[in-house]
């Protein structure tokens, strides 16, 4: 288990990005993960502690991923989630043999998109009293 929490920021009016924190949620039983919407302070705070500017507000166009100390963003910040889940998510970690550029252009096409095709909210998710300490206030 890592020493310290996986801290994920993502978009949190995006339809694409709430369904997966709700998805990570579901199958991290053993709560590896940290979840803050892009455009919060504390997702500001956590940028701060590893020394990293804090993300736009208004142009979250990645997932972020603090792992280890670092900021990890786009296909590596998914690859980094999926290697921390159960089984068979880490099988995902098979797509590292591509080239970062192809990753990343796949994933942008994705997140340019992600309104249209997922939907957005004018509000964050609102977690349940069980996962409310997952997130970071």
């Amino acid at each position: 288990m890592d020493a310290e929490p996986t801290i994920i920021l993502f978009d949190g009016r995006c339809g694409l990005c709430t369904r997966s924190v709700q998805f990570i949620l579901k199958r991290d039983r053993d709560a590896r993960f940290r979840f803050a919407p892009l455009e919060s302070a504390a997702a500001a705070r956590a940028c701060a502690r590893i020394g990293v500017p804090a993300p736009v507000a208004n142009e979250p166009d990645s997932v972020l991923v603090i792992a280890d100390g670092r900021l990890l963003e786009r296909s590596d910040a998914s690859l980094a989630i999926a290697a921390r889940l159960p089984l068979p998510w880490p099988m995902f970690g098979i797509f590292r043999i591509l080239p970062r550029a192809l990753r990343d252009w796949l994933y942008r096409i994705v997140a340019r998109n992600r309104y249209r095709w997922f939907g957005k909210s004018e509000t964050c998710m609102m977690p349940t009293p069980e996962q409310r300490a997952r997130f970071l206030e």
